[in-house]
């Protein structure tokens, strides 16, 4: 006999199954005890009503009721890529291309933050994911210097806001003049002092960041009920060769999954032509030989990709977590989505940060990532919706660990889920519930959000915290922010024009693959300001 405990009843709604007719789905009534799904099936609530012996009886006649007419049930979607740290300066910079942004915008350029400040941006964050659909994020948070008082803070915010979370802290090693192209050569020896930030280095120089980071990860671990854990290096050429086998060999004793930048953008893949001659001037393969490519690990954005590469990471299992709005702001280029799709490769879907791709928004993604491969090849294929759905709900899981909990509207199955209105003009009429999602859908319909069992989202509004007290709290705190932002772009400013050389030179290296319509590479010195 089922375990008779308070739950949810989502009743008479559309319930998505990505195997099932994704056009029109099937009726039904979802029930979850717990923090589980217990049970999908047609007119289970009215079965049970009317029958006393029915197992489910007492569960559904003491299960708070949803009314799931004319909503559609999806699985939670899972936000592949996202970096927490910059959420308060949304809206802060045009294009740009990704190496500058970076400078303009990312911790090591600013201050240390204060706690209250890392506790608002978690917040604000996962706010904005959860009324968008996004039940999980994958936050590659930085936190600099690196602190765990810091770090305790910001998961107790993501306890708080009751979103899932797999927290994997985000740390380079070597100077960004060593780790990208050009930059030593095109700054004056005088000026390179404005590529550091005030803040100091992220960990005292000689530590072991891979021991201190599992040991600081340890105390925490089942600890927090929504929250799982991983490693989080920038990227290859931001580390020290022995750091990554480290690395490699720490997700393996500690079952740990390793979130990764790899080529995403062209400077990234000139890094590896230039340096790894050894492995073919691979960024792929050098992490092979570093014992990092996996199961357990995801590679994020994945831009500049060779057929060979591709072919090695379906071939290890390894995953992807494409970024395609933030590729496009960052001037990155655009992602072999039809190339990863068919040579099996799990894709997840990212959002990235708040700062390049400016919002946390799964159906951006989505579309994007449908859309954007008719500029490589004008013949239909994929990626259908169906993929897009697919790998918006279950991509992400798969490094992580919880392929078996998530992704799917399942009895057993973890209970985040989202509820979409059908009587939202985007779905008037219902032709396709796969396609309209993807192509029309912009997040307007989103009316409640349900994650561990919990409404974290009803009606549209946020259950968990006061909304307007955090705004009004993030007001205050961005007042310091932007101020640091101003000083950071006096800094960089008379270098910007040298910066944007070392971009010109990245791409009049020839290139095996190019990730751009036409070849920008000859064009570019007229489109960009002279140094």
């Amino acid at each position: 006999m089922p375990e008779t405990r308070h739950g949810l009843l989502i009743e008479d709604v559309a319930a998505y199954d990505h195997d099932g007719d994704t056009d029109r789905p099937a009726t039904a009534d979802i029930l979850i005890l717990g923090n589980r799904i217990a049970a999908v099936e047609p007119g289970l609530a009215r079965q049970a009503r009317a029958d006393e012996t029915h197992p489910w009886r007492a569960a559904v006649l003491a299960a708070e009721r949803i009314d799931g007419s004319r909503r559609l049930a999806l699985p939670g979607f899972l936000n592949a890529h996202y970096h927490s740290h910059d959420t308060l300066l949304k809206g802060a910079f045009e294009a740009l291309p990704l190496e500058l942004w970076g400078l303009y915008a990312l911790p090591p350029s600013y201050p240390r933050r204060s706690r209250a400040e890392l506790v608002a941006r978690t917040l604000i964050g996962a706010v904005e994911c959860l009324l968008s659909g996004i039940t999980t994020v994958q936050d590659m948070d930085r936190i600099h210097p690196y602190d765990e008082g810091d770090m305790a803070a910001v998961l107790e915010a993501y306890d708080q806001v009751g979103i899932r979370c797999i927290f994997a802290p985000h740390f380079t090693e070597r100077s960004l003049l060593d780790a990208t192209p050009f930059w030593q050569e095109v700054i004056p020896p005088d000026q390179q002092w404005r590529i550091t930030g005030p803040a100091g280095p992220l960990f005292p120089p000689g530590e072991d960041i891979v021991a201190r980071l599992v040991a600081a990860i340890a105390p925490h671990r089942g600890r927090h009920p929504r929250i799982t854990f991983g490693l989080g290096p920038s990227a290859p050429e931001r580390l020290e060769r022995g750091t990554l086998e480290r690395l490699g060999q720490a997700s393996r004793d500690h079952a740990l999954p390793v979130y990764i930048h790899v080529n995403e953008s062209r400077a990234m893949a000139v890094h590896g032509l230039q340096h790894l001659a050894a492995h073919g001037g691979s960024q792929v393969r050098y992490l092979e030989a570093c014992g990092l490519l996996g199961p357990r690990t995801s590679l994020a954005h994945s831009v500049w990709l060779t057929d060979a590469e591709i072919a090695l990471i379906a071939e290890t299992g390894t995953s992807v977590a494409l970024n395609p709005v933030g590729n496009l702001k960052t001037r990155s280029g655009i992602a072999r989505f039809r190339a990863l799709l068919e040579s099996g490769v799990n894709i997840g879907l990212g959002c990235d940060n708040c700062s390049c791709s400016d919002a946390q928004n799964m159906f951006q993604a989505m579309k994007m990532f449908c859309s954007l491969s008719g500029i490589e090849d004008p013949m239909p294929g994929r990626p259908l919706a169906v993929d897009a759905l697919r790998a918006a709900c279950t991509g992400a899981a798969r490094p992580a660990g919880l392929e078996a909990e998530l992704g799917h509207l399942r009895p057993g199955m973890l209970a985040d889920l989202l509820l979409i209105d059908l009587d939202d003009p985007s779905f008037l009429p219902l032709n396709s519930a796969a396609r309209q999602v993807v192509f029309t859908e912009s997040g307007r319909g989103v009316r409640d959000v349900i994650v561990d069992g919990r409404v974290v989202v009803r009606h549209g509004l946020p259950t968990t915290l006061d909304m307007a007290a955090l705004a009004r709290n993030v007001h205050e705190l961005a007042k310091d922010l932007r101020r640091d932002a101003a000083v950071v772009a006096a800094r960089l400013d008379p270098i910007r024009d040298n910066l944007l050389e070392a971009v010109r030179r990245s791409w009049a290296v020839p290139m095996p693959i190019d990730r751009f319509l036409g070849h920008p590479a000859t064009q570019l010195r007229s489109r960009l300001p002279d140094a």
